[in-house]
Order: C-alpha cells, then sequence, then structure tokens
C-alpha cells in the first residue's frame, strides 16, 4: 500500500482490468502452494483423527458463516439479498496461510490445531464455489440454488477423485523411484502440486480441493528426502504468502477507504462475534469439544488474503459494486487480523487450552535412506519434571529394537551408554526399526509420566505341572513369531532378542521361562535353551541361523 499507485507511487498498479487479472492469478498460484505445504506438513495421519470436525466447520461453518454474514450485510449496507450473500461469502473462509503460520508452535492442544488446520485447508473450495455461485447469481437472474447445487456437487466431487488419484499416484512413483540426488525430489513434488491443481481445473474441478489432499497423502508417505521436501515446500509457502500479500497491497487505495471504513468495521464485527461464533457452535454440536474449546474456535477464524483474492473475483466479472467490495472485505479483514491474530495466545492461555503435550517427534536428520532400510530417526526432548529425568538410559524400556543413538547436551554431542544418566533439556535421538515404530507413543508418554524403572524379570513360578522345556513346530495360531504377545497361555513380558533371517525372538514368559519363536517354539529355563541352542548352533545350515543360536546362547547366560 504504501509503495503503490495510491502511496509513494513507486510501483503503479491496480489502475486497470489486467492488474486485478495479475493479481488474482499471483493469489490463485499462492494459495495453492500454501494449501499443499498445509497438507504436507500435517498428513494424512493428524487430520484423520479430526476428520469429523474439520469438515463441519469447513462446509456447514462456512455455509453459516456466508449465510448471517450476508444477511446483516444486505441490510447493514441496502445491497440486494443476493449481493449481500455475495458479500458474505467472500468474508467466510479463514485464511489457511494465516492459519498455518500463526497456529504451529502456539502450543494449543493437539486436537484444536489439528481441527483448525484442516477447517483452514476445506474450507477454501467452499468458499470459491460460493464466491463463484453468487456472482453467477448476481450477472445472471436465471442462475438459482439449483444451479450452485449442481456446481459444487461437480467441483467438489471432482477435486476430490483427482485429488486421491494424483496422490496415491504420486506415493507410488516415489516408492518405486529412485532420484539421483535429494535435491530434485522437492523438483518433483512441486511439479505434482502443479498437476493436481491442474487435472482438476481442467475438469472443471475444485484445484485447491485437489492440491490440499494430495498434500494430505503424500505427507503421510515414507518420502525419499522427506526433511528436504518439507523444508523446501515450507519456504515456498512463504515466498507465496509474501508475494501475495505484497500484490494484493498494491491493489489497495488507501484514500479510498475512509469511504468505507464504517462498513468495513461492521462487517468485522459481525463475522468476529457473530457469524464465526454462531457458525462454530452449529456445526461442531455433538463433536466432544468443550465449550470452552468452541469458545476459542469461533475466536481463531482468522482471515487474511484468501478473502482479498476472492474479492477479486467480482471486480473481474464486473459484477455490481464489485470494487467497493474489494475495498470493503480488505479493511474487514485488515481490522480482523489486527483484532484476532494478535490476540490469539493471550485468548488460548486465558481459556486454558493450551497443553505442553509434545508435538509429533521430529526427524533430525534426512531419514530416506534409513526408511528404505526398514528404520526411522526421531528426536525427543526431556523436560523439567519428566519421569524419564534423572533415570539411566538402561531403565527407560526401549524396545529390543529401538536405541538412542546420542544425546545432544547443551552445545555439546554425548555417545551414550546404558549407565548414562538422563537429563532435563537433554534432546535424545532415537533410532528405531519399522516393526516397532508404533510403539513408541506409549513408551514417549511413559517417558513423560512414569513409571520410569528398569524391567524387573518374573521369578520362576512354574511347578511340576508344567512341562519344564517343550519343543514344537510354529503355528499360525501362535500369532506373529516376531513379535509374539502370549505363548502357552504366559504372557510375554520381555523381548530379548529379534531374529533378521527369518521371523523370530527371544522372549521371557510370565512364569519366568524363556521362549524362542520362529520356526520352531522351544520353551523352557534359561539354562535349557542354552543347552539346546548350542546343540542346533553345530547342526546350522548356514551363517545366518549359526548367528541367531549364538545370540541366544549369550542372552541365555546373562
Amino acid at each position: 500500500m504504501l509503495v503503490g499507485s495510491d502511496g509513494l507511487g513507486l510501483i503503479h498498479f491496480g489502475d486497470d482490468y489486467d492488474d486485478f487479472v495479475l493479481a488474482e492469478a499471483v493469489g490463485v498460484v499462492a494459495l495453492a502452494l500454501i494449501l499443499f505445504e498445509g497438507g504436507l506438513t500435517a498428513g494424512w495421519g493428524e487430520i484423520r483423527p479430526v476428520l469429523r470436525p474439520a469438515i463441519a466447520l469447513a462446509v456447514p461453518g462456512t455455509l453459516i458463516t456466508a449465510l448471517v454474514t450476508g444477511l446483516a450485510a444486505s441490510w447493514l449496507f441496502e445491497f440486494t439479498l443476493v449481493e449481500g450473500l455475495l458479500l458474505g461469502s467472500i468474508v467466510a473462509s479463514t485464511d489457511g496461510a494465516a492459519v498455518f503460520s500463526l497456529l504451529r508452535g502456539a502450543g494449543l492442544r493437539r486436537r484444536l490445531e489439528r481441527t483448525l488446520e484442516g477447517e483452514a485447508g476445506f474450507n477454501d473450495p467452499i468458499a470459491v464455489l460460493l464466491v463463484l455461485g453468487f456472482i453467477e447469481w448476481v450477472t445472471h437472474p436465471g442462475y438459482g440454488v439449483a444451479d450452485m447445487v449442481l456446481l459444487f456437487v461437480q467441483q467438489l466431487g471432482i477435486g476430490v477423485l483427482a485429488g486421491l488419484a494424483v496422490g496415491r499416484l504420486a506415493q507410488e512413483a516415489f516408492r518405486r523411484a529412485r532420484l539421483s540426488t535429494p535435491g530434485l525430489y522437492p523438483v518433483a513434488t512441486l511439479a505434482i502440486a502443479a498437476l493436481a491443481f491442474g487435472a482438476a481445473a481442467a475438469l472443471d474441478g475444485s484445484g485447491f480441493l485437489a492440491v490440499y489432499l494430495t498434500g494430505l497423502i503424500l505427507g503421510s508417505a515414507d518420502l525419499p528426502a522427506k526433511r528436504t521436501v518439507t523444508a523446501f515446500h515450507e519456504g515456498l509457502a512463504w515466498v507465496a504468502q509474501l508475494g501475495m500479500f505484497l500484490t494484493l497491497g498494491l491493489l489497495v487505495f488507501p484514500s479510498q477507504l475512509g469511504d468505507i471504513a464504517s462498513e468495513g468495521t461492521l462487517l468485522a464485527l459481525v463475522v468476529v462475534f457473530v457469524s464465526r461464533p454462531l457458525a462454530t457452535l452449529l456445526s461442531t454440536a455433538g463433536s466432544g469439544f468443550e465449550a470452552r474449546e468452541k469458545v476459542f474456535l469461533g475466536w481463531a477464524g482468522l482471515r487474511g488474503a484468501v478473502p482479498v483474492v476472492l474479492a477479486t473475483f467480482p471486480v473481474l466479472e464486473h459484477a455490481p459494486h464489485g470494487r467497493e467490495f474489494f475495498d470493503i472485505v480488505f479493511f474487514a479483514v485488515l481490522l480482523s487480523t489486527l483484532l484476532q491474530g494478535t490476540t490469539i495466545d493471550v485468548v488460548a492461555r486465558r481459556l486454558g487450552v493450551t497443553s505442553d503435550e509434545q508435538a509429533a517427534p521430529e526427524r533430525i536428520i534426512e531419514v530416506g535412506r534409513v526408511r528404505e532400510l526398514g528404520g526411522d530417526v526421531i528426536e525427543h526432548a526431556v523436560r523439567p519434571g519428566d519421569a524419564a529425568a534423572g533415570a539411566l538410559l538402561r531403565d527407560l524400556g526401549l524396545p529390543r529394537d529401538a536405541l538412542v543413538s546420542l544425546i545432544v547436551r547443551g552445545d555439546e554431542v554425548l555417545l551414550p551408554r546404558g549407565s548414562t544418566r538422563v537429563e532435563a533439556g537433554d534432546r535424545m535421538h532415537v533410532l528405531v526399526r519399522r516393526e516397532v515404530r508404533h510403539e513408541l507413543p506409549r513408551i514417549l508418554e511413559r517417558w513423560r509420566t512414569g513409571p520410569v524403572a528398569r524391567p524387573v524379570r518374573p521369578p520362576r513360578t512354574y511347578t511340576g505341572s508344567v512341562p519344564v522345556y517343550s519343543a514344537r513346530p510354529w503355528s499360525e495360531a501362535d500369532g506373529d513369531p516376531a513379535h509374539p504377545r502370549e505363548l502357552r497361555g504366559q504372557e510375554v513380558v520381555e523381548h530379548l532378542r529379534t531374529r533378521r533371517d527369518v521371523p523370530g525372538a527371544l522372549v521371557i514368559l510370565g512364569d519366568g521361562r524363556y521362549a524362542v519363536t520362529g520356526p520352531l517354539l522351544m520353551v523352557g529355563p534359561p539354562g535349557q535353551l542354552q543347552a539346546q541352542a548350542r546343540r542346533r548352533m553345530n547342526s546350522a545350515g548356514d551363517d545366518a541361523e549359526r548367528a541367531w543360536w549364538q545370540e541366544v546362547i549369550g542372552a541365555c547366560a546373562q
């Protein structure tokens, strides 16, 4: 606004129709990149648990916001009903750029944060369709509700199909392809985002919905060079935000804002204090949110560049009051951003909806190659008061297929051993095999809340009525030989070793006996199993089997 035509005049922009065409193109491309990054960063696994409330806020919530705001606009500004609904639809959408950048790292409860991010990704297509539909209604008197319903079904249906199809195909392509350098993977994902948007748009579908769904699918995929890809798209999304805000600011003529200051203020107050809270209350009924969480969801409906981009549509289509709509919306968005955006943290703390829950474990190294080999690497930060603080590393209860590879303490790196004592402030880097990745959330939660102690092996409780030693072939009814849960009526209480050449393990049972699983199930006291393992090692058919029996012998001797 400062350097534009109505400011210092350093950049002449916004004086003619072609400038609005260019601004719309910049806004659409920028919004597509922002939505793709939002989906990629969140991932389908994060959004799935909050899919119902997110869609409820995005679809009926956006419709209610548009309806209430539109009715108020037609009454306050003496617009026709359809013109008022068009204005209400323009400001109905929350802004993905604002939500993604402000809420991440704000310390909100996980479900709240993901619900708002999901809403921001899903409601942009709804607002776009509302605006397009009402523009048609205003400019073509024969247009009506049935036409808008058809528009919604076509655009959303094609957008969903295109997004899922491109996302799944891209996921499979990444699984098979091996590019020569990690720097090529961001190029590939950028091309995929363009393909998803373009495929849906070419078929008269919602490109915004398609590109967001594709981002969600790829966000949950085991992408090679995923850290590189994510960092690239985060940076690109920031460039898109800056470019979009700069372009839209150039369209604004500050000298004209005084004429619509009252209208813009009234519209912003209606959206912030009436339309959004009412829409949130109605659309989240039965969703399990507490009253204070619903209040925060209503307050966190951040407006940003998206409504301003949508406000260019009526200008381009020569709709009545097009330029006036643009100025009103810009002023309303500016006021909403200053009022809500600057108070999000304060309101969250006052309502008590913040949490010290750790976000999803952060991968600190490029894990594409590690994942190809069946592993993963995460970082876990130890906080003051955690049960793990002060414990020995050997007492943390990691599964056999996971280990703490290094600890960052202050400005130095420690190479951990079992006798290393964990301290508050430590950042532990955990290397884990894929087979036990699902166990980590439970383990990390125990490191937070306890109990943390070295596992106590059960005393011998079997009697003469129980066979001391037995052996038989493994059967499917026994379960997974690599991760058995129960054997011979006894719970598996500790997993000592995992076999690599074939599925199998060495475990301890609840009655104190040891068990070897795999092609053969052997159960007995450690000394008896050690003797049997020596015999089988001498007759082993290959080096891998021989190494396994040697491992069993060593573990039984401890």
